[in-house]
């Protein structure tokens, strides 16, 4: 009602309103700590600054972001480096367009009272795991680096039911668990975890969170505008970490709990600063390790897993 208010003089001299581009967004899960940059990206007004209007969708399941984008359903999607390099070989032609953060999240979590004290010990015990593919190729990697057969472990898929299947006693350990969430989520419920780190088991190093986009229909201008507004929001939350997590959990009341309190707490360090920037010998190193793994055949070239969409076409 307020613009009817406006002198009409005023809105004769007023700049035209900038046409917004439609992006849809499939998130890796619902709306928590992990997505800060993106949140106050929109709540900014950063999108709106890069000509965009963004869409964020929830996965009902786990597995389904990068389908998606493969599919053309959506224009990008906020997935793991891991699973990229599998995608790959599953015939999803996709390519890692940004980072959202940059180092490994994705833990094997225990209880710290329980039978498993080291990775031996869950030799001829279960454990749980939520990404078919992905977890299961860390998993055998982290068992075998401590001299354990995958065989000689029960994997269970229990879906979203992390914390839970492992705090009820379902499963011995859960691979894929957060580092950021599921050992807060065990504390506040009054049981301690512990966490073994991928990367000190014998799997190199990788960003945990990306953003894939489908190798030839992507529209490139548009996700360097994405990627620009989302390093404001990074840069932001750097600079300010605690008026930045302000922000985030005003802009959904659901989002303000002791969980994602702590969660902001641990995860705002390790959002990607400059999230068009490519390391190279990131994924080159993880081909290299899936390839000593006998998880793959032969390597896949770096050149063909990610893109900076801010350079020019051929560079």
């Amino acid at each position: 009602m307020k613009n009817i208010l406006v002198p009409l003089a005023f809105t004769l001299i007023a700049a035209p309103a900038v046409a917004q581009d439609k992006m849809t967004v499939m998130l890796d899960w619902f709306i928590n700590p992990d997505h800060g940059p993106i949140i106050l990206a929109e709540e900014k007004g950063y999108f709106a600054d890069a000509g965009l209007d963004v869409e964020l969708i929830s996965p009902a399941d786990p597995n389904e972001p990068p389908r998606m984008v493969a599919a053309g359903r959506v224009d990008l999607a906020v997935s793991y480096q891991p699973e990229l390099h599998l995608a790959q070989r599953e015939g999803l032609d996709l390519r890692r367009v940004g980072t959202l953060i940059e180092t490994p999240l994705t833990c094997l979590v225990v209880r710290a009272a329980g039978p498993v004290q080291e990775m031996a010990d869950l030799k001829g015990r279960k454990v749980g795991f939520a990404v078919a593919g992905v977890q299961e190729m860390l998993l055998d990697a982290m068992l075998s680096n401590n001299g354990v057969a995958p065989s000689e472990v029960e994997q269970i898929n229990i879906g979203w039911s992390i914390s839970p299947a492992l705090m009820s006693g379902q499963v011995d350990g859960v691979i894929g668990a957060f580092r950021n969430f599921e050992l807060n989520q065990m504390a506040i419920e009054g049981h301690e975890g512990r966490c073994f780190y991928p990367e000190a088991e014998g799997v190199p190093a990788y960003d945990e969170l990306i953003y894939v986009a489908h190798a030839d229909d992507m529209n490139r201008d548009m996700i360097a505008r994405f990627l620009s507004a989302t390093e404001r929001a990074a840069a932001d939350i750097v600079n300010d970490p605690t008026g930045s997590g302000e922000t985030f959990f005003a802009s959904d009341a659901e989002l303000r709990n002791e969980l994602n309190t702590r969660a902001w707490q641990d995860t705002w360090p390790r959002f990607a600063t400059r999230p068009a920037a490519v390391d190279h010998g990131r994924y080159d190193r993880f081909e290299t390790f899936m390839l000593e793994s006998g998880v793959v055949e032969a390597t896949i070239p770096a050149a063909d897993l990610v893109v900076d969409v801010t350079a020019k076409v051929g560079q």
